[in-house]
């Protein structure tokens, strides 16, 4: 019962940092709002949320996929562990210090809205986040380690990493749709303006609780 409700708490934060990614402006869901009251054309809206979620998506697949493919390493399994967690605080640290937001995503022109989001997931560590949420679901996964074969254990956990990604990319597309829909109907681009807010530091220390977490609960 304690390893269920475990395995329960790990997929609710899977939900959990989606909502708190989708509510996040550095996301992108106001260049979505842009988009569509530009054009004057709420199907710009709907298409400006798929083009994000499909770029969050593709940078969370591509931060958890190569994890997947290490913990098939059974015998490393907390070294993993250690390592990805050490890397998501040594991420938020960096971020506190360095509250710049990288030039580049300036220069990817708003056509471009899937490259936009994939770059911006990458360079705000939104994968990496999810490293230590993932490792700690492939650990209730149970396996021998003496008989189990590496090729199942690999598709395992694959298919762990794809449904984290996928179920990540949901709520975070079911939060900031929600946010862009109601400035878009209701509020504007006015609000927008005047009322932006910032996540950077709470976005930096949040790195560094999961990161902290992590590290405190691998055994």
């Amino acid at each position: 019962m304690p390893e269920v409700t475990s395995v329960t708490a790990l997929w609710w934060a899977v939900i959990a940092s989606g909502l708190y990614h989708g509510v996040n402006p550095g996301m992108g869901w106001p260049l979505a709002v842009s988009s569509a009251l530009m054009e004057s054309r709420k199907a710009s809206l709907y298409k400006a949320l798929s083009a994000l979620a499909i770029g969050h998506l593709l940078a969370m697949t591509a931060i958890l996929l190569p994890f997947s493919l290490l913990f098939v390493l059974v015998e490393y399994q907390r070294e993993i562990q250690i390592g990805a967690a050490c890397l998501v605080i040594a991420l938020g640290v960096y971020l506190l210090i360095n509250r710049r937001h990288p030039r580049f995503l300036a220069r990817v022109p708003p056509s471009k809205l899937a490259l936009w989001s994939f770059l911006a997931a990458m360079a705000h560590g939104a994968g990496l986040m999810l490293v230590p949420i993932y490792l700690g679901i492939c650990a209730t996964v149970e396996t021998d380690a003496g008989h189990a074969a590496a090729d199942q254990l690999m598709r395992g956990n694959i298919g762990i990493a794809l449904a984290v990604a996928a179920v990540h990319t949901l709520a975070m597309t079911t939060a900031g749709g929600t946010l862009a829909l109601g400035v878009y109907h209701w509020l504007g681009l006015k609000f927008l303006s005047k009322s932006w807010f910032n996540l950077d530091v709470v976005w930096a220390l949040s790195l560094i609780l999961v990161g902290t977490i992590a590290l405190l609960t691998t055994h």
